[in-house]
């Protein structure tokens, strides 16, 4: 009879009939301070946990994913993105009998670094900060460094080595210099989130009326669908289709990868392309992008000088000055900021 102290083990024998490219509880290369293992969860689910009862996990709620201060209430935010990122990692991985577990853990951390005011405050902190930038490397440090007020998740590697490696920076899907995760999960998490930000993103150009469903390119609709649901079955399915050897299912001569096949490889680059040139560049060029930019300017010129009014997890790591104060703005949710930037003003 299966009590609570072998629950766990029961749940790392039945990995066994998980693909043999799957990553293993059994076999994880550990955390950067030992920790006994949970009698109830295996390593995996365990930070899956300790990421959604994070501070930086509920405050992605309130922050921007395109559109800033948008009108409507059914604009997507940080955090629905991230669960739909999830959503489609867990259909993927299970598909594909990888491992589940590690698959949802890494989508659901992958974008606890992200700034407010979405990319526009990226680019922000990237122009002020002399070190660069970057969500993906912020993300890394919320879990290592910041959470649980300045002690970290202390995460496994996979799970560590999934949100560092999750952005595609810049490149096409699957273009010449997209790097691969360590574990095949890492990579579902990666093509999740970009299969989740093309479709959910026409979705609200739409509903802001900067482009109509008819202004798509049809060589792209044709081959992907011409509704959101569509689009996003015919990519899943195909990453599925083109990627059935990870499954373990078949005899493959190579270590086999997560991939889409070309031609709808080539519309959703085409998609993603579109967005770029016909949505993206739009709503940085628009007034309320140049005053979230301003706001996080004055953010962080101001805690330059005024570093003792910072939260005091924000004072534990690093004898850099201008780190922390990236480090405080960058977990800042929207109208955070938006309220703390005027205060400082009056």
């Amino acid at each position: 009879m299966i009590n609570r102290l072998n629950i766990r083990q029961f749940i790392e024998e039945r990995e066994s009939n998980l693909s043999p490219y799957a990553a293993r509880n059994s076999l994880s290369q550990g955390r950067l301070i030992y920790e006994d293992p949970c009698p109830i969860r295996t390593a995996f689910q365990r930070d899956r946990d300790r990421i959604i009862h994070s501070k930086s996990f509920r405050r992605l709620k309130h922050k921007t994913q395109v559109f800033i201060a948008p009108p409507g209430d059914h604009y997507v935010t940080r955090l629905t993105h991230t669960l739909e990122v999830t959503q489609l990692a867990r259909t993927l991985a299970r598909s594909l009998n990888l491992n589940e577990d590690l698959a949802e853990a890494i989508s659901l951390g992958h974008d606890l670094g992200h700034t407010p005011f979405g990319h526009i405050g990226e680019d922000a902190l990237n122009d002020l900060y002399h070190g660069g930038f970057r969500h993906y490397e912020q993300s890394l440090r919320v879990v290592d460094l910041l959470e649980k007020n300045g002690q970290g998740l202390n995460l496994t590697c996979e799970v560590r080595d999934g949100i560092l490696n999750h952005s595609k920076s810049g490149e096409d899907i699957f273009g010449h210099n997209w790097t691969r995760a360590g574990t095949l999960e890492g990579d579902i998490c990666k093509i999740a989130d970009a299969v989740a930000y093309i479709n959910h993103d026409i979705v609200d150009a739409v509903r802001a009326g900067i482009i109509n469903d008819d202004s798509l390119p049809k060589s792209a609709t044709k081959i992907l669908g011409y509704s959101h649901r569509e689009r996003v079955n015919t990519m899943i399915c195909d990453i599925i289709e083109n990627s059935w050897e990870v499954s373990g299912f078949v005899n493959f001569d190579s270590k086999p990868a997560i991939c889409m096949g070309q031609k709808v490889t080539d519309a959703a680059n085409s998609l993603r392309q579109f967005l770029f040139d016909n949505v993206y560049k739009r709503v940085s060029s628009r007034s309320e992008s140049e005053r979230a930019r301003e706001m996080v300017r004055r953010l962080f010129n101001y805690f330059i000088e005024h570093e003792n009014e910072m939260p005091a997890e924000y004072l534990l790591h690093d004898t850099e000055l201008e780190r922390r104060v990236v480090d405080y703005i960058a977990g800042m949710t929207d109208q955070y900021a938006l309220n703390l930037a005027k205060k400082l003003t009056l």
